[in-house]
C-alpha cells in the first residue's frame, strides 16, 4: 500500500452499555463524546492528494482537506503550520512511486526509467507539475529518490557536481515538460470568415521561413511522448560525454 493510499481508521470511544460505563458518563447515563478521527501525516497527505485530483490546485484549501478527513481545519495545524507546509507534504506524496527506482544496473537506464516514471506519475495527478514546481522543502520520499539518482551517477564515475546538476536537470526537464502539457488551453474557435486569411498568413510564413515546415510537421504529428523521449535521450547523451573515463563495469 502506498503512502497516499494509507488512511488511518477513525478512533471512536467504546461504550459497551454496561452499568459501570453508563455511570461513568454521569447520572444521566449520557454517552461519552466520540473522539476526533486520528490523523497521521500519511493520512493528511492522502486527503490532500484526493482533493488535488478531484478539484485541482487552485481549489485546494485547508478546510477542504480537513473535510476530506472528517475533522475541523484547526486539527491540521498539529501537523502543518500553514497551507504551504501542507502543499510540501502533498508534493512529497506525489513522488512515492518513484521510490521503486532501480538501485542497480546501468546508470543510463536508471535515469531513463526515472524520467519516464516521473512523467507518467505527474500526468496521473491533476496539477501535479504545478504543485511540484518551485518546491524548496523536499520530504523523505523526494530525498530518497534524489539520493538514489545521485548515487547511480557517482557509481558511474561522475563528479559530485555533475551528478548533482544532472539530477536537477532531469527533474526540472520532466516537470517543465508536463507543466507545458497541463497548462489549460484556450477553447478552439469555430471556423469563421477569417479562415482563408489565416491560411494565407500561414502560407506566407512558410515561404518566408522555409525551415519552419519541419517544426510544423513534428507539431502536427502530436506525438508528445516521442518528443519527451527525445529530450530525455539527448540529456543522457550529454551526460555520457561528461564521463571522465570508462562507464561503470
Amino acid at each position: 500500500m502506498t503512502a497516499h493510499e494509507d488512511k488511518e481508521t477513525p478512533v471512536v470511544s467504546a461504550d459497551n452499555g454496561s452499568a459501570d460505563s453508563a455511570g461513568s458518563a454521569g447520572s444521566g447515563g449520557v454517552r461519552a463524546a466520540a473522539k476526533a478521527p486520528a490523523i497521521t501525516r500519511e493520512a493528511l497527505a492522502a486527503a490532500g492528494l484526493a482533493v488535488l485530483r478531484r478539484e485541482g490546485l487552485d481549489a485546494l484549501s485547508m478546510r477542504k482537506v480537513a473535510a476530506e478527513l472528517g475533522v475541523r481545519a484547526a486539527s491540521l495545524y498539529y501537523h502543518v503550520q500553514d497551507k504551504e507546509q501542507l502543499l510540501d507534504l502533498i508534493a512529497d506524496s506525489v513522488v512515492w512511486d518513484a521510490r521503486k527506482l532501480a538501485t542497480a544496473g546501468d546508470w543510463e537506464q536508471c535515469l531513463r526509467e526515472a524520467a519516464h516514471a516521473y512523467y507518467r506519475h505527474l500526468h496521473a495527478n491533476r496539477d501535479a507539475a504545478r504543485l511540484m514546481a518551485g518546491r524548496r522543502t523536499p520530504g523523505p520520499n523526494l530525498l530518497y529518490v534524489l539520493d538514489v539518482m545521485i548515487g547511480r551517477l557517482h557509481a558511474a564515475g561522475f563528479s559530485d557536481e555533475v551528478a548533482a546538476r544532472a539530477t536537477l536537470t532531469i527533474s526540472t526537464y520532466v516537470q517543465g515538460y508536463v507543466l507545458q502539457e497541463q497548462v489549460p488551453k484556450a477553447p478552439r474557435r469555430e471556423p469563421d470568415a477569417a479562415s482563408e486569411l489565416s491560411e494565407s498568413c500561414r502560407t506566407a510564413s512558410a515561404k518566408q521561413h522555409r525551415n519552419i515546415m519541419s517544426l510544423l510537421t513534428v507539431v502536427k504529428a502530436g506525438d508528445t511522448g516521442a518528443q519527451f523521449s527525445f529530450g530525455v535521450e539527448r540529456l543522457i547523451d550529454g551526460l555520457r560525454a561528461q564521463l571522465p573515463g570508462d562507464p561503470e563495469s
